[in-house]
Parts: structure tokens; C-alpha cells; sequence
């Protein structure tokens, strides 16, 4: 491989170093790069990265916070743009600007603080585009990966000019030689080509900071009223025949009337948005021509995905994002992140170099015991060494950003636990939980921890500090369970519905920091755990192997879609069944986007690289009775919920009685309208009657008067056949009126019947009664 001299000499000496003959290996396979890429383009690369082919920009000292590129007024009243990089190991560092023509200027930072690289370049205006060459050691075997012939992202982009959907195909993009013939040191050789042409570059974006927000109206809507709804950005809109065509897929799109209104007639407060952090395509989707669609590849935690814009103006993302929001705020919504802050889409040691990685390997990644080598708690190739000042800062100041300058009310981390590792074990006393318990902007917006990863002791459910609440997976297990009719143990389903306490009273939390699901953009939808027995993933390219095989669920007699009128009825019984029991548990129910109208992705369980009809809303099964029906009972439960604080408690059930007449807050009976007994409690059970006491809620309303609700009754009935239920006499009540049966199709009303406490009523197979204590 054609190298300046001194290039030579000191890659040789890297290489070498205390690793004898693995590095002279590679050292010699130098002919061998040239045979490879062909010497005259080797060359030629070098070439162009040693030479600028624009003249050098002045660049003044700057200042090294914040860091990223931020436009201001600069000394004697000049205008441009501050740019300040961490590169904590690097040797030196060039800022590159690109025109419109993609020409590049390289401007050498010269100023270092406190391991911060920083220049304010005069007369740089927003839109203009950027990237970052960082020089220092190649070493993959100490972990150094310097290689200033990559182009880099910068950390702190606030918007990216471009895709990363065709780095894959790129071979340039990484900085080891992709192609090598010898995959098992292939990571070693580096590779001299110049990345800019193939890579998207940081757009300059003009901060309007926090104050654009004084007039928008957050809803801060309470934890124990929160109805959660998960959505893609693109699946959710794509398809809505009354977004305009241009809009759909998009933040317009998903902040348009049409999109606001489904939303308001369902009755959630808050979408959960799948990732909108800039993300990348993973190269073995590309070579099957897919694409990742959920977006849990980040690279960008700063910007807004430039995918998901409508406008083709440079960095139009970033307004597109904010006038979304404020939209959803508009209508009493807030606005929820997935964000993915345990690895990048740099992925293992074989994987392209994007950003992080050619800025400071060591720096930013958990590495092995071998340095060429990641710590993957992620299943993605890398983690990010969050215990180093430097990524924690990365990582709370991109959540601060959201919050203050975006508009967002909260987050869901992936993988949480794995942020909550220190060295290697999980740590609830980890830095980053300590910095987030402690953050004057991060402690009062919703955080929601996946409460896992996939290491070593990374199962954490019910572990995490109070200001967390947790995905309950173990309510999904349940529920799924007992449906299916695996009939759970019956204290294990009782615990889920009445908010978990097993699992977050110990640590002085509140029901609501159960957010309880029964389906999850990863899994089956809804319609399909009641369709299909085993995953149908054959169009994801990987044998069927990816995805979960632990479905938990119940095809009603035969695998996928049946045109048997009686297995459909059953399916969307089911479907209305699971739909309720969700939505009546303490907790903070979350439901996915589809789900309320019956969506199926055809029992793909892993639809992750399916940017098409499988994944996006179909919004005609809205128009459709059966369908129809679901939305109507979805909508009605979420009112419910909202019109009874007794379904929304913020404390937990005591189970105890408050006054001499015995009646407790929480109360279980079996078929035979008597109280369970201890023995009940180990036996499997079909049938199960919950009762809810709103004469016995904790907690004052806002005024200081004592909360006071009906109370209620729920049958659950399991079994394939109807059975008999003795409605509980008194001190109970002493009438009951019937408001929901999941056995009707037609859910815009209640039945409105009443039943005489002690009277024992006929509960159909499969079925929810609800009743409502009448006197």
C-alpha cells in the first residue's frame, strides 16, 4: 500500500509492537491490500487525503463547550460557528466542510482543553455541512483505530445531511479492508481510502434553544393517568388515506389532523415513538435488499432521522420534529422516545467506522480482555463504555437536548440494563442512574427502562431506583398464559393485575412503575398471538431463525388466516379479552400501534427489516365491522380508565379492611362467589373474580378532598366452556350492573343488565364480564 514515509514507519511500529508475529502478518500483507483494491486507487486515495482540494479557512481558538457545532456571534461581533469535538487519545483533528458540490475544506483544530478539540470557524452559517478526520494510531490490538482517511459524524450533529443506507455497499466506509481475505485479521488492515464520498455528513443547525418553547403547553400528564401508545413514524402514516400523500411516513405526516385525531378518539395521552435518533442500515440487510425499519442502530443521538422528513431543505428534520410535538401537546398528548444509548450501528470489530469508533475506540466502547475485541451486552456488536465521563456526558446531554430544545416528555431506554453497568455486573447505583436521579431536567420527565440486555445477570425486572417505571414483561407472560389457557399460577396472574407489587412495592414505588403489555413492536402483534403458533419470519432472509420461539400464544385452532366463521369469532373474542384485561390491571397499560384495529404482520414475530406493507397500518380494517368493533371497545375501556380512579390507582391494593363491615380494597373470588382461600391460591384456576373497592382509594384529589369511585367486578373466565358464577352478596353490594361483555361483537354501548347480589350469572366461554357495584 502506497504511504508517506513517516505513515509507514509508524504503522509499521504499531503493528509490530508486543505482538510479534500476528502483527508482522499483517504488516506484510501491505502488497497484498494493493492486489486487492488495485495500487493506483490506494494511491490516489492517499493522495486526496493529504491534500485539501480547497484553501484552509481561518480558525479561531474557540471555546471547548458545548460541544458540537453550535452558530454564534464570535469575536468583534463576527458570525460563524463554533466546533468542539472530544477526542480524548487523538494526535490531531480536521474539521472538514463540504459545499454544495461536495468539495472539502479541511480546517486543523489546533486548540485542546481538557481533551476537547475546538476552533470557531468566522462566516460558517447554518446548513452548512460537516464531518471530523481524527488522526492518531492504528492498533486494533491495543484498541486504537485511528484512521483520518474516514470521514466521521460528529457526536453532537443536531441534523444529518443524508442516509447511511448504502454504507454497507461501501466498501470505503471501513476502516479496516472489508474484503480481506483472511476474515480473522481482517480488522487489523487498515484500509486508506477516503470515506466522504459515501458517507452523510453534520448539518449546522441554528439553535433556537429552550425559549421557542414558553408557549407551548406540555399536558405532564400524571404517571397513574398515562395510557401509553408505541408508534412508528413512518408505519403509522404511510398508509392514512386523509394525510396527504406527500406527508405520509413523515413528522408532518404523524402531526397531521387526520393522524392527531385517531389518536384523541382512542383516548391515549402519550406516544412512544420506536427510534428517531439518526440510524443506519445494517450491511446484511442491505445485501438482501431490506433495510433496518424499527431504527435500533443509532448514530446519532442529536438528530432527528433525516428519513422522516417531508421537506427536501437541508436539515428540515429538526423543525419537522418540533412543529410534530407541538401538534401532539396541542391535543393533550405527550411525546415519548425509544432511544437506544447501549451500542451504535459501528457494531463489532468488523464493522464500518462511522463516528465513535475513528474519534476514540478506547473511549467510547466496552472492549475485551482482548482490546481488538468488543463486550457485547447489547446482541449488536458493541456497548458503549457509559461509565467514562465523556459518554455519560454524551449521552445526558443529548437527553437534556431532547427535552429543552425538542419538546419531548420522556423516554424508554433499550436495553437499560446495560446502561446500568458498571465494570460488568448491573448496578443500580451505576453512574448513569446516579447522574439521570440527580439531573434538574432528566429526574421530572417520564423514564422508562427496558429492564434487561443480554449479558450476564442482565434480567432486571423490578430492580431499577424510583423515578423508573419498567416494561413488565412478566405481566405479558401471564396474560398471554392464561389466555391460551396454560393457566398460569393463579398468584403470579393475580399480582399483574392488581400493579405488581411484588416486584416494585419493596422499593417504596408505585403501581405505575408497572408498564404493563401484552404485545410489543418486537413479537407478534395482537391479532397474530391469537393466529399463529410459530413464527412465520421467512421474508426477514435468515431461515427462520431470528425471532423469539417463546411466543406464549394460541392460534384458535388453525395457523394463520381461516375463513372459518367460528374460528374468526373466536380470534377476535380473544382479541377483545386480552384487549380488556390489559386495560382494566393497575398499571400503565401500553398498547401498540395496529393493535386496536386488528393489525397483522402475518405471524412476524422479528418484522424489524420490513419497511413495507407488514409492518405499516392498514387503516381499512378501521371500515370493517369486526375490526371496528375492537377500536369501539378499546376506546370505551381507555374512557373507563380515565373516568374511574379506581382503575388507575396510585397506591397499592392493602387487601386489608378500612371499616367494620369487613369490605376490603382488593378482593378475589372464585366461581362460587366466596373469598379465595390459601389453597386456591396454588391450584390453577380458570376463573377468576377481581373486585375493586372505590369506596377505599389512598390519596387526596387536587383540591384535598378524598378520592371516592364506583366499584367494580371483574370475571375472567378462560375455559372453552360457559360456566356459572355467584355474584359476591354483602358486605360486597347487593346489586350489580353489567357494563361489558367481550362476548359481543358490538361494543359502542353497555349491556346495562342488573344482577341481585348472590344471583349466579352464566359466563361464556372465553370471556371478561365487567360489573359495576349498584348499590
Amino acid at each position: 500500500m502506497s504511504r508517506a514515509p513517516e505513515q509507514e514507519a509508524q504503522q509499521e511500529e504499531a503493528r509490530r509492537g508486543d505482538h510479534g508475529e500476528a502483527r508482522q502478518g499483517a504488516a506484510e500483507g501491505g502488497t497484498q491490500v494493493d492486489r486487492l483494491l488495485g495500487a493506483a486507487a490506494v494511491r490516489e486515495q492517499a493522495r486526496r487525503g493529504r491534500e485539501s482540494p480547497l484553501p484552509t479557512l481561518p480558525v479561531w481558538p474557540g471555546t471547548p463547550t458545548p460541544l458540537g457545532a453550535r452558530f454564534r456571534t464570535g469575536p468583534d461581533g463576527v458570525a460563524g460557528t463554533n466546533f468542539a469535538l472530544w477526542a480524548g487519545g487523538a494526535e490531531a483533528v480536521e474539521l472538514c466542510l463540504f459545499d454544495e458540490q461536495g468539495r472539502e475544506t479541511r480546517c486543523p483544530l489546533t486548540e485542546l482543553t481538557h481533551e476537547i478539540w475546538h476552533g470557531f470557524v468566522p462566516g460558517v452559517q447554518p446548513g452548512q455541512r460537516y464531518g471530523y478526520r481524527v488522526h492518531g494510531r492504528w492498533d486494533p490490538w491495543t484498541g486504537a483505530r485511528w484512521n483520518p482517511a474516514k470521514l466521521l459524524l460528529d457526536p453532537y450533529a443536531r441534523a444529518v445531511d443524508g442516509d447511511f443506507g448504502t454504507y454497507g455497499r461501501a466498501a470505503e466506509v471501513y476502516g479496516h479492508v472489508r474484503d480481506w481475505p483472511e476474515q480473522h485479521v481482517a480488522d487489523t488492515v487498515r484500509d486508506d481510502r477516503d470515506s466522504a464520498p459515501f458517507v452523510p455528513k453534520g448539518i449546522v443547525v441554528h439553535d433556537d434553544g429552550p425559549d421557542e418553547w414558553a408557549e407551548d403547553r406540555r399536558p405532564k400528564t400524571p404517571w397513574a393517568d398515562s395510557v401509553i401508545y408505541e408508534l412508528h413514524v413512518k408505519g403509522f402514516t404511510q398508509l392514512h388515506p386523509d394525510i396527504p400523500e406527500e406527508l405520509r411516513g413523515t413528522y408532518a405526516g404523524l402531526g397531521h389532523p387526520a393522524a392527531i385525531e385517531h389518536l384523541v378518539r382512542l383516548g391515549v395521552t402519550a406516544v412512544e415513538l420506536l427510534p428517531v435518533h439518526q440510524f443506519a442500515h445494517e450491511d446484511h440487510l442491505l445485501k438482501r435488499d431490506l433495510r433496518n425499519y424499527w431504527g435500533y442502530n443509532s448514530i446519532g443521538y442529536f438528530a432527528p432521522h433525516a428519513g422522516y422528513a417531508a421537506g427536501a431543505t437541508t436539515g428540515a428534520q429538526v423543525g419537522e420534529f418540533k412543529d410534530m410535538v407541538r401538534a401532539l401537546h396541542a391535543a393533550g398528548i405527550e411525546v415519548i422516545l425509544d432511544v437506544v444509548y447501549n451500542h451504535t450501528a459501528e457494531a463489532g470489530e468488523l464493522g464500518p467506522t462511522l463516528s465513535l469508533r475513528g474519534i476514540d475506540n478506547r473511549g467510547y466502547y466496552r472492549l475485551q480482555g482482548d482490546p481488538r475485541r468488543y463486550a457485547d451486552y447489547t446482541g449488536c456488536g458493541n456497548t458503549l463504555h457509559v461509565v467514562q465521563p465523556h459518554v455519560l456526558r454524551l449521552i445526558t446531554d443529548s437527553l437534556r437536548y431532547w427535552v429543552t430544545e425538542m419538546g419531548v416528555d420522556g423516554f424508554r431506554f433499550d436495553l437499560a440494563a446495560a446502561l446500568a453497568r458498571s465494570f460488568h455486573d448491573v448496578d443500580m447505583l451505576s453512574p448513569f442512574l446516579a447522574v439521570i436521579a440527580q439531573d434538574p431536567v432528566l429526574r421530572r420527565v417520564k423514564l422508562i427502562a427496558e429492564p434487561w440486555d443480554v449479558g450476564s445477570g442482565g434480567y432486571q425486572v423490578g430492580s431499577f431506583p424510583p423515578l423508573w417505571t419498567e416494561w413488565n414483561d412478566r405481566y405479558r407472560n401471564a396474560v398471554r398464559d392464561f389466555w391460551r389457557g396454560a393457566l398460569p399460577d393463579v398468584r403470579d396472574l393475580g399480582y399483574r393485575l392488581s400493579g405488581s407489587s411484588d416486584l416494585y412495592a419493596w422499593g417504596g414505588r408505585r403501581p405505575y412503575a408497572s408498564v404493563n403489555f401484552i404485545t410489543a413492536h418486537d413479537g407478534f402483534t395482537l391479532r397474530d398471538l391469537v393466529s399463529y403458533e410459530r413464527k412465520h419470519n421467512e421474508a426477514n432472509g435468515e431461515g427462520n431463525r431470528d425471532g423469539t420461539g417463546d411466543n406464549r400464544s394460541w392460534n384458535c385452532g388453525a395457523e394463520g388466516e381461516s375463513d372459518d366463521p367460528r374460528i374468526q369469532a373466536l380470534r377476535r373474542r380473544q382479541l377483545r379479552n386480552l384487549m380488556t384485561t390489559l386495560l382494566l390491571s393497575t398499571g400503565v397499560p401500553m398498547l401498540v400501534a395496529g393493535d386496536e384495529l386488528g393489525r397483522t404482520q402475518g405471524g412476524n414475530n422479528n418484522a424489524y427489516c420490513q419497511d413495507n406493507e407488514t409492518s405499516w397500518l392498514d387503516w381499512s380494517l378501521l371500515e370493517q365491522p369486526g375490526w371496528k368493533g375492537l377500536f369501539e371497545l378499546t376506546s370505551r375501556l381507555i374512557r373507563l380508565r380515565h373516568e374511574h380512579p379506581v382503575l388507575r390507582r396510585r397506591s397499592f391494593f392493602s387487601g386489608r379492611a378500612h371499616s367494620a363491615d369487613g369490605l376490603r380494597d382488593l378482593a378475589w373470588f372464585t366461581a362460587y362467589g366466596e373469598e379465595m382461600t390459601e389453597s386456591d391460591w396454588y391450584a390453577p384456576a380458570a376463573t377468576l373474580g377481581m373486585y375493586l373497592s372505590g369506596r377505599d382509594i389512598p390519596g387526596r384529589d387536587a383540591r384535598g378532598a378524598p378520592v371516592v369511585d364506583d366499584s367494580f367486578l371483574v370475571v375472567l373466565h378462560a375455559a372453552d366452556r360457559p360456566a356459572s358464577f355467584t355474584l359476591p352478596g354483602p358486605p360486597w353490594a347487593t346489586s350489580y350492573e353489567l357494563v361489558l361483555d367481550t362476548t359481543r361483537e358490538d361494543q359502542s354501548s353497555a349491556p346495562g343488565t342488573t344482577h341481585t347480589a348472590g344471583a349466579v350469572v352464566t359466563v361464556p366461554a372465553r370471556a371478561v364480564l365487567l360489573f359495576r357495584v349498584a348499590g
